[in-house]
């Protein structure tokens, strides 16, 4: 199994040997282009601050338990479960039990082309990987957040792609998903924190492995409605806030052993390895918004601090905004390299 079909965007100058993730489909690639292009001037909208923005009181950072084995659901997942899981969560749905039984009729299929991919990839798929999979429901982050009901019908699809959930974020597809679980090397005492919530699902997968899954959106309708997601599956380690990621989560005194950007950068936020624990990793696509060439890097930090990098694979993901965007870019900040 690859990734690099027809139906995954090319993500510009191929690495030797690499295939692409795509976390952005054409559609919304270019309704999101059009609204949010850096590079427009001129108009009626207002110019963004530079400023950090003065976000509502985060939530408190509380240590979770540790659990030495993925977190598998104390309950079956059946429509009924379903059902109340989508009410818990104020999300209307009108899928019929036909339709989620014919999800679920998928499922194996899909787990089976995620171990199949991984084992490609890294030699062997984790099976903690993989058991995340298959713990955390995917039909229930399937949701057209502006039209206001389920896509849930979507979810399990035999040839992955991202899915648009509405206000210009996207449901990335669930190799591409897979491949950065694995990437990041979770283990039961981490504390990883996602830039770019969007659905919810990375930082779920993430949570059923790590001690606490931090996750922060930007975009404040998305962000308020994927906030309510999690109580109802029973995910009380998932942390989610509006804010903007280019600040990071520094309420977490101790930092984080990962931080994943599930959008690109042009570059690395400084404030982002002061939060990376000695040992830890930063995930993070960097290249130009809307554009070709934009790469994987991983960076890890020493234990003495010092800070190395290593370009992984090709990608294509929506922008990172905010900060961003509209400061200045800092004095040795890195691009990668």
């Amino acid at each position: 199994m690859t990734i690099d079909r027809r139906r995954l965007i090319a993500g510009g100058a191929a690495l030797a040997g690499a295939s692409t993730l795509a976390a952005c489909d054409e559609a919304t690639r270019e309704r999101l282009q059009a609204r949010l292009n850096p590079t427009r001037t001129g108009g009626d909208t207002p110019a963004p601050s530079t400023d950090a923005p003065t976000a509502a009181a985060a939530p408190e950072a509380t240590d979770s338990a540790v659990s030495e084995t993925v977190r598998m659901p104390a309950q079956p997942w059946t429509y009924e479960a379903f059902v109340a899981a989508m009410a818990a969560s104020e999300r209307p749905s009108s899928l019929s039990r036909a339709q989620f039984d014919a999800i679920q009729s998928r499922k194996p299929a899909a787990l089976q082309r995620i171990k199949s991919y991984l084992d490609g990839k890294f030699g062997a798929a984790d099976p903690r990987v993989v058991q995340a999979f298959e713990s955390v429901p995917r039909d229930f982050y399937h949701y057209a957040y502006a039209a206001q009901d389920s896509t849930a019908y979507q979810a399990y699809e035999a040839n992955p792609k991202p899915w648009a959930i509405g206000h210009g974020s996207v449901l990335s597809d669930y190799l591409g998903q897979a491949y950065m679980t694995q990437l990041a090397e979770p283990k039961p005492t981490d504390v990883t924190l996602e830039i770019g919530t969007g659905s919810g699902f990375q930082s779920s997968l993430l949570s059923r492995i790590v001690r606490d899954s931090y996750t922060i959106e930007i975009i404040q309708p998305v962000g308020h409605a994927v906030s309510k997601i999690f109580k109802p599956l029973g995910y009380d380690n998932v942390h989610a806030r509006v804010g903007d990621g280019y600040f990071g989560w520094p309420e977490v005194e101790d930092g984080f052993d990962t931080i994943m950007l599930t959008c690109v950068a042009q570059y690395a936020p400084p404030e982002l390895f002061r939060q990376l624990k000695p040992g830890g990793k930063l995930i993070i696509p960097i290249g130009q918004p809307f554009r070709r060439g934009q790469v994987l890097y991983v960076y890890t930090k020493d234990a003495d601090g010092r800070v190395r990098s290593r370009r992984d694979v090709g990608v294509f993901f929506i922008p990172m905004t905010g900060a961003m965007q509209n400061r200045p870019r800092p004095q040795g900040a890195s691009s990668g390299g």
